[in-house]
C-alpha cells in the first residue's frame, strides 16, 4: 500500500496546538506533532469504536498489554511479560509518577542537558532537588555522554536518573556501550533508572534503539521505561502511554505513587489507537522512516550549505533537528539578548522552539521539526534563509 505523506491535511482551526498557537501567517515547526495522518489501520479502528456510541469506563483486560509485547519483542527484541507493562495518560506523567514512587522531597533527580523541557518541571512537581550534566558537543555537531562527568554527578542524594533516548533535541540515539556505562553507574550508586523512549521507534539507517532495560537483568530491576504510539503514529492527542517495569517492587511502588493523582482508567480511544498501531501500524511506519530520512538529508544538506551562521549534525532519530545559530551573535549588538525563535518568528514567519527551553547547553540554538510534506519543509527552510539574507 501506498501512503500519502505528502498531502498536508487542513489542520489550522481544527483545535491544533501546532498550527492554531503562531499566528495566522506563521509556518509552525516547533511542537513535537508530525503533519501526517495517522495509519489508516487506527483510523479504521477508532471509526469502528465511535459506532457503538457509547463511552463509558474501558475494560480491554490484558489485550493493550500484549499489543506491546508484542511490538517490543518484534521492533526491539526485547522480551518483557504482559504483568511488566502498566498503562499512564502520557510519558510526562510518567516520569512524574516516577519521581514520586522512587524520592523523597528534597532528594535529587540528574537530567543531561540540553534535553525535553519537562524534565525540568519534576523539581517543582515532586519537590526534588535538580542536578544537572552537560552532554559533551562534539566538533560535527553531534553529543556524546562522558561518562566521568556523569558520575561525578551523582551525590549520595541522587535517587533517579532521568535518561532521555533517542535524545530530544540533539537527535542521538545512545550506543550499547554508553548505555551500559550509564547504567552501570546507576548499579553502583543504587540510582533507579528512568528511560523515556519516547522517539524510539523513529530511528534511522546505521543506527538501532537499545531499551536500556534490555541490557540485563540486574538494570531491568532498577529501570522504569515508558513509551508511547503518539509521536511514532501521530496520536499524541489520545493520551496512551506505557511504562515497562519488570521489578515486582519498583513496580508495585510506581502504582502506588499515582493514588489520588492519576486515574486507573486511561483514554478509551488512546487504547483503541495504541492496540492498533502496535497490531498493524508496521508497514505505515517503514514507510514513515522512508519519508522522514529524505527530509532528515534534505534538511540538513540546505541548512549547512545554505544558511550561513547556522549548523546542524545528522540526527540518528526523531524528527526533530537541533540548529547551531551560535555564530550569528557575531551579528547582533554587543550586550544584545536574542531568543532565535522569536528572531525566526518575527523575520521569517516560522515557528522553532528556542534553544534555552531545553536546558543548559541549548543557548543559541533552535529546535526544527521535519516531521510534515517535503514541500512544508521546503518553504520553512526557504523562510529562514531568506531572514539570514536581511540579517
Amino acid at each position: 500500500m501506498k501512503y500519502d505523506f505528502d498531502t498536508l491535511p487542513e489542520r489550522r482551526g481544527s483545535d491544533c496546538a501546532k498550527w492554531d498557537i503562531p499566528e495566522a501567517d506563521v509556518l509552525p515547526m516547533w511542537v513535537a506533532d508530525m503533519d501526517f495522518t495517522s495509519p489508516p489501520e487506527v483510523i479504521a479502528a477508532l471509526e469502528e469504536h465511535l459506532k457503538l456510541g457509547v463511552f463509558g469506563y474501558p475494560n480491554f483486560g490484558e489485550k493493550p498489554n500484549q499489543a506491546v509485547v508484542e511490538w517490543l519483542e518484534k521492533r526491539h527484541q526485547w522480551q518483557i511479560t504482559p504483568e511488566a507493562v502498566k498503562f499512564v495518560s502520557g510519558v510526562v506523567t510518567g516520569f512524574n509518577q516516577a519521581a514520586h514512587a522512587v524520592a523523597r522531597p528534597g532528594e535529587g533527580y540528574l537530567v543531561q542537558t540540553p534535553t525535553y523541557g519537562p524534565f525540568f518541571g519534576v523539581k517543582d512537581n515532586v519537590g526534588l532537588t535538580q542536578q544537572e550534566m552537560e552532554l559533551t558537543r562534539d566538533a560535527d555537531g553531534s553529543y556524546l555522554v562522558d561518562l566521568d562527568a556523569f558520575e561525578a554527578a551523582i551525590t549520595p542524594e541522587t535517587r533517579i536518573f532521568m535518561l532521555c533516548n533517542p535524545q530530544n533535541p540533539t537527535g542521538r540515539v545512545f550506543t550499547k556501550v554508553e548505555l551500559e556505562g550509564m547504567a552501570e553507574i546507576c548499579l553502583r550508586h543504587e540510582v533507579i533508572i528512568c528511560s523515556d523512549e519516547i522517539h524510539s521507534d523513529l530511528v534511522y539507517g546505521g543506527y538501532k534503539h537499545i531499551p536500556v532495560a534490555s541490557l540485563s537483568k540486574e538494570i531491568a530491576d532498577i529501570t522504569i521505561t515508558l513509551i508511547a504510539p503518539s509521536k511514532t503514529f501521530n496520536v499524541a492527542g489520545l493520551k496512551a502511554s506505557a511504562a515497562i517495569i519488570t521489578n515486582e517492587e519498583l513496580r508495585t511502588r510506581f502504582e502506588g505513587a499515582a493514588q489520588g493523582l492519576a486515574d486507573r482508567w486511561v483514554n478509551m480511544m488512546g487504547m483503541v489507537a495504541l492496540q492498533a498501531a502496535y497490531r498493524e501500524g508496521a508497514p505505515w511506519l517503514d514507510a514513515l522512516l522512508k519519508y522522514l530520512v529524505a527530509n532528515r538529508d534534505y534538511a540538513v544538506e540546505f541548512i549547512n550549505q545554505q544558511m550561513p551562521g547556522v549548523s546542524v549534525a545528522v540526527p540518528e532519530g526523531t524528527f526533530l533537528a537541533w540548529l547551531d545559530c551560535r555564530e550569528l551573535f557575531t551579528k547582533v549588538e554587543p550586550g544584545e539578548s536574542v531568543k532565535f525563535n522569536s528572531f525566526f518568528e518575527q523575520q521569517a514567519r516560522v515557528a522553532l522552539n528556542n534553544g534555552d527551553w531545553f536546558g543548559k547547553g541549548g543557548e543559541g540554538f533552535v529546535r526544527l521539526n521535519f516531521g510534515c510534506p517535503r514541500h512544508i519543509l521546503k518553504e520553512g527552510l526557504t523562510r529562514l534563509q531568506g531572514a539570514l539574507e536581511r540579517l
